[in-house]
């Protein structure tokens, strides 16, 4: 699958990340969702997903998208464990030949954070301040972050900004991972998970893509089994 260069550069940072800091293990799902194909107005829908576990983490996915030649996406969500009091990560990117239109990271907290992470999220200010077109959280973005990030990338050095504060981002949560033991209540984080997913599921434009590209019965299924499961107390 030939991506927008960016989005492939992405994948690859962040793989490398938790490849360095984390002991993966494969993440079972769906065979049938692993890779599917699919039509959207005569375009070719193809998605690709990559899952993996961690001690630390339940599901860390990575999903490539293309629709037709007009339209690239990547979505990664790195979901912790509920035993472990940590931010979730997530970062989409939606672009083409055009260039990125929509690009978010943010480490959405659980539990409030301990101020040492405020204190190294505040640093990356100066990064945050770099984008010229900055775009509104939509309405069913509370679980985000005073931190969050949501812009158009419009040159060369905003697509590396964005790279870079990505890759601040998820080793943040990693390092942050590493120094945790599990918690001896799991109930106040399962709940924010929960809540997070749900808020997620909510996002009209994701679902009326696979929709049109998939079916209703088929989008509802993949927005709650791959995208946004919602069985982390199970």
């Amino acid at each position: 699958m030939e991506l927008h260069p960016t989005l492939g550069r992405l994948a690859a940072t962040l793989t490398k990340q938790w490849q360095q800091h984390l002991a993966l293990a494969p993440y079972s799902m769906p065979e049938d969702l692993g890779y599917v194909e699919g039509k959207l107005e005569g375009d070719r829908v193809t998605i690709a997903n990559t899952c993996y576990q961690a001690p630390q983490f339940r599901k860390i996915h990575l999903e490539l998208a293309k629709v037709g030649e007009h339209l690239d996406i990547l979505h990664c969500v790195m979901f912790p464990q509920p035993t472990y009091p940590l931010p979730i990560f997530g970062a989409d990117l939606v672009g083409g030949k055009g260039g990125i239109n929509a690009a978010i990271v943010d480490l959405s907290p659980m539990v409030p954070f301990p101020e040492p992470w405020d204190r190294a999220l505040q640093a990356l200010q100066p990064l945050r301040d770099q984008f010229s077109q900055q775009r509104d959280i939509p309405q069913w973005g509370d679980i985000f972050s005073p931190y969050c990030l949501f812009a158009r990338l419009s040159t060369p050095t905003e697509e590396q900004c964005f790279l870079d504060l990505a890759e601040h981002y998820a080793a943040l949560v990693s390092t942050w991972a590493l120094s945790l033991a599990p918690a001896a209540d799991p109930t106040p984080t399962t709940a924010a998970q929960l809540r997070y997913c749900q808020q997620q599921q909510r996002n009209d434009k994701t679902r009326r893509i696979l929709e049109k590209a998939f079916g209703t019965a088929w989008a509802e299924r993949y927005m709650t089994t791959v995208l946004f499961d919602v069985g982390c107390g199970d």
